[in-house]
């Protein structure tokens, strides 16, 4: 009975994919029905369930499954070769069971409609929309630095620890929600990982739990990126899984929040991709763009750049690579590389707004 069971849940790995790929190509039916319906309360559930632990109980979960599948392997390595086919059987029937599970817990958010669509923005701009929405943030970003430091070519340092940033990150979304009603964020459930040391070497600042609903932040990042890493992982929480639209609303979040370090940590978060794209685009324009940053905000992304770069490792790059080919089997064809196409969004909003 017990392998019959195992048969159809292996079986079933079929059905789902084809569902999937259903889903892929109705955006408006996943939109309604799934990320502004069944997932709102799946989202909050668990946010209530977990949010209140003060240790990331997902990372707890990751641990206890590393084990077990390494204790299962040992203990059937010699099934594999006398009892091939149902060690085949079992693994398919865990692997459907966790691709059930990842969908329908978050994952069908990645066939959801475009960001841009539903809030009605353009995703194309030309190198002069992307010029006049950069100064303007340079602009922004220069006299909010310089409230703080009083001083243009000294860093900021956030007066706050990462525990208090977490229960500070909350308030930009509760400004936000106020334009944009799906974008309430209650209640949270956001910790310092349990891994953040190979995470840190994994290259990866944050990430999000799509089985309990946790956002993770690496607990060694600067203090400096907390606040836009943790406001991403939130937007991820809130169903937007592509990289570019979480970025997008973690800026937004930033910016919109009431403690000045914070707006300080998003409209300099907006401005570090809008000035990357001009280097990708013209070199000589950067330069001179560039020249018009207080020096003490370029002091702080050479701060949040040394760091990355005293923890870069020859393993690094092959989770980079399985990463982004994760990101294009879940609906994000650049891959890795989805985390610019920000910059689309921050030129269509930013243009006609006024900062």
């Amino acid at each position: 009975m017990l392998k019959n069971k195992k048969l159809l849940i292996a079986l079933s790995l079929l059905p789902q994919y084809f569902l999937i790929v259903w889903a892929s190509k109705n955006p408006n039916f996943v939109e309604s029905f799934y990320s502004n319906g069944l997932y709102v309360y799946i989202s909050r559930l668990f946010r209530y369930m977990l949010g209140w632990l003060p240790f990331s109980f997902g990372d707890l979960v990751y641990g206890i499954a590393i084990v077990y599948i390494l204790r299962w392997l040992i203990v059937n390595r010699k099934r594999i070769l006398k009892d091939t086919k149902n060690w085949i059987i079992d693994v398919v029937s865990a692997v459907s069971l966790i691709y059930f599970a990842f969908h329908f817990l978050w994952g069908l958010n990645y066939y959801r409609l475009p960001l841009h669509k539903s809030l009605n923005l353009s995703h194309e701009y030309n190198t002069e929309q992307l010029i006049a929405v950069t100064k303007k943030l340079i602009d922004k970003s220069n006299k909010i630095h310089f409230q703080i430091s009083k001083n243009d070519t000294v860093k900021v340092d956030l007066p706050y620890t990462k525990s208090e940033i977490f229960k500070m990150v909350p308030n930009g979304y509760d400004n936000l929600k106020n334009t944009f009603p799906h974008l309430e964020y209650h209640p949270k459930s956001i910790k310092k990982s349990l891994f953040s040391y190979p995470l840190t070497y994994m290259g990866f600042s944050g990430y999000f739990n799509p089985v309990t609903n946790e956002a993770q932040v690496d607990g060694l990042l600067p203090t400096i990126k907390f606040p836009t890493t943790s406001t991403h992982e939130m937007a991820h929480q809130l169903g937007y899984a592509a990289e570019n639209e979480a970025n997008f609303i973690g800026c937004l979040a930033s910016i919109h929040n009431d403690d000045m370090y914070l707006k300080y940590c998003g409209y300099t978060f907006g401005l570090r991709y809008c000035l990357n794209e001009i280097y990708r685009r013209d070199e000589e324009l950067f330069n001179d763009i560039v020249k018009t940053v207080n020096k003490g905000i370029l002091k702080n992304y050479e701060e949040v750049r040394l760091f990355w770069e005293a923890h870069e490792n020859p393993i690094e790059p092959l989770f980079k690579v399985f990463y982004g080919g994760f990101l294009k089997a879940n609906n994000q064809s650049k891959g890795m590389n989805s985390y610019s196409y920000v910059v689309a969004l921050l030129v269509n909003y930013f243009e006609t707004k006024n900062l």
